[in-house]
């Protein structure tokens, strides 16, 4: 059985983000790393072969070439083997293009079950699991809690508001994992030494007979015609307590309508 876990390289949620002239993001100038949401799905496939699967453990990442570093994580947390996908041609790609990168990607190179973050941490869509899965023709599953390999059925576990669902789902399929699941494991030294020995493939536009006129900025549904910096945030009001603070911060909370 081959699983293959989607990651992304996303920028640090504390950086003052730049954007080019295109108002695209600048990476190159912002420091970044895995997506802590993606670690969840690494975490889970490496249980399932800790666990006695017989898989391996793919990771495939679409993005620059700062993505490897997610990638390398990846390998040190346990997976098998990386491939990254980068092409001058990507830049600017919207859901969509990237959907389909991933998607051709993974017909490459072969899957039965792909687990992905329930979203990324940068755009937060939860939409790319959905989209890989339409693209491939392949059963989908989402925000799975636990997960488990039953024969040719993957079962998992859904957290609702009101009850958990459990759902069997047969392969191959798509599967996103929450940050319920479990704690992702940190690397020791001794796997970050051992990740720079796994077999690492790169991918471009043309190995996966993808036409640059398909993918890109010029090819993207959605555009950002604006960017602005946030508003600094306004002063807080401070309410010193000489008596009558209770008093003061019931009128405060009354004249905003909280009370």
């Amino acid at each position: 059985m081959k699983i293959v876990v989607l990651v992304k390289y996303v920028p640090e949620s504390t950086a003052v983000w730049k954007f080019g002239p295109d108002l695209t993001l600048d990476r190159a100038g912002i420091e970044g790393h895995l997506s802590e949401l993606d670690e969840y799905a690494v975490e889970q496939a490496v249980r399932l072969v800790e666990g006695g699967a017989s898989a391996e453990v793919t990771v495939l990442s679409v993005g620059p070439a700062q993505a490897r570093e997610a990638l390398m994580k990846a390998l040190a947390m346990g997976a098998g083997q990386a491939v990254h996908v980068i092409d001058d041609g990507i830049h600017g790609s919207d859901a969509l293009g990237t959907s389909l990168v991933l998607a051709k990607a993974l017909e490459k190179i072969g899957y039965d079950l792909v687990l992905t973050g329930m979203a990324s941490t940068d755009a937060e869509m939860s939409a790319m699991p959905s989209m890989v899965a339409e693209r491939l023709g392949a059963n989908q599953a989402t925000f799975a809690k636990t997960i488990a390999l039953e024969g040719e059925n993957v079962k998992t576990t859904r957290d609702g508001d009101t009850a958990s669902l459990e759902v069997t789902t047969a392969l191959p399929a798509v599967v996103s994992i929450t940050d319920q699941s479990g704690e992702a494991r940190y690397p020791a030294f001794r796997q970050i030494m051992m990740a720079k020995k796994k077999p690492f493939e790169t991918l471009s536009l043309a190995d996966l007979g993808i036409e640059p006129a398909l993918v890109g900025a010029g090819a993207a549904a959605v555009q950002v015609r604006a960017i602005a910096p946030a508003p600094p945030r306004a002063a807080g009001t401070v309410i010193t307590d000489d008596g009558t603070g209770a008093a003061q911060l019931a009128d405060f909370l009354a004249a905003r309508g909280l009370l």
